[in-house]
């Protein structure tokens, strides 16, 4: 089975060569890292955890860009999991989507090494494609993917609709424990605050990155769900800095802030986008 996209022609363009031209004009817009990824990707691999955002790619296409270019120089690892939250509530509270995805750019594969390790390993990660049907919060990762690293590629898609603590730790602590034996790259989907005034968002969302950039994922939760911040994917980032502090991650950098109003002019109600990394 194949996961068909399901915003394509909304999010991003439904085209291929349309398609490739926004990706690249995401990079080198001025929003963006305002330079391709050229040539061969580097060899580092020091990056364990990164956050990139989720909407369409007019608005969040930029400040996504940040966080593939940093990907591509940094080296393309064995493996990728991408946990993105549930905007629909349909699925499983841990998804995984058993299935290869489909873009206009082609077929991504499901690791499914990985993936059914994750499954076997983890209480509460179930297999369950349900959750990811309508959902645009993985899918909209892949076009930027299979852009930096166009030989084939696999990932494990990981839908969360549940972010509570125990489950966000859980599932990071699952990933690292498996990485013992393999090259694994964690990608959190997320948009930050939404639909306030911009002043209002970057005061939130600065106070919340304070405890990304103290390496406490967990404080980062409560604050978010404590305060009522409309983080949609603050479980995924969670998540992914457990895995990063687990693989002995030393930090976190903020490699792009940015919301819809630098894009619209008009930043009385906006949407925020973080593209950071955990190295």
């Amino acid at each position: 089975m194949v996961r068909m996209p399901v915003v394509a022609g909304s999010f991003y363009e439904g085209e291929e060569s349309l398609l490739r031209e926004r990706i690249e004009s995401c990079f080198k817009s001025e929003l963006g890292p305002g330079e391709l990824p050229q040539g061969s990707p580097g060899n580092k691999r020091t990056l364990k955890a990164a956050i990139a955002p989720h909407a369409g790619y007019v608005y969040s296409g930029p400040p996504a860009a940040h966080t593939y270019l940093e990907m591509f120089n940094d080296g393309r690892p064995d493996h990728i999991v991408i946990l993105g939250p549930n905007h629909t509530g349909f699925g499983a509270r841990l998804a995984v989507c058993e299935e290869d995805w489909m873009t206009p750019l082609g077929n991504v594969k499901y690791d499914a090494e990985l993936g059914r390790a994750i499954i076997e390993e983890n209480e509460y990660a179930t297999s369950d494609c349900l959750a990811h049907n309508n959902e645009h919060s993985i899918e909209v990762q892949l076009p930027f993917l299979q852009y930096i690293f166009p030989d084939e590629l696999s990932f494990v898609p990981i839908c969360v609709s549940d972010q509570k603590w125990e489950i966000c730790e859980s599932i990071g602590e699952t990933i690292a424990n498996l990485s013992k034996d393999m090259d694994i790259l964690v990608l959190a989907s997320s948009d930050f605050t939404h639909h306030e005034p911009a002043d209002v968002a970057k005061k939130k969302d600065n106070q919340a990155m304070e405890y990304l950039e103290y390496m406490d994922p967990k404080g980062f939760l409560q604050f978010v769900q404590g305060h009522r911040i409309s983080i949609c994917g603050a479980g995924p980032i969670a998540a992914a800095l457990q895995y990063a502090n687990e693989m002995e991650a030393t930090g976190f950098e903020l490699l792009k802030y940015t919301n819809s109003g630098d894009v619209l002019g008009d930043h009385k109600s906006v949407v925020a986008y973080v593209s950071a990394a955990f190295r």
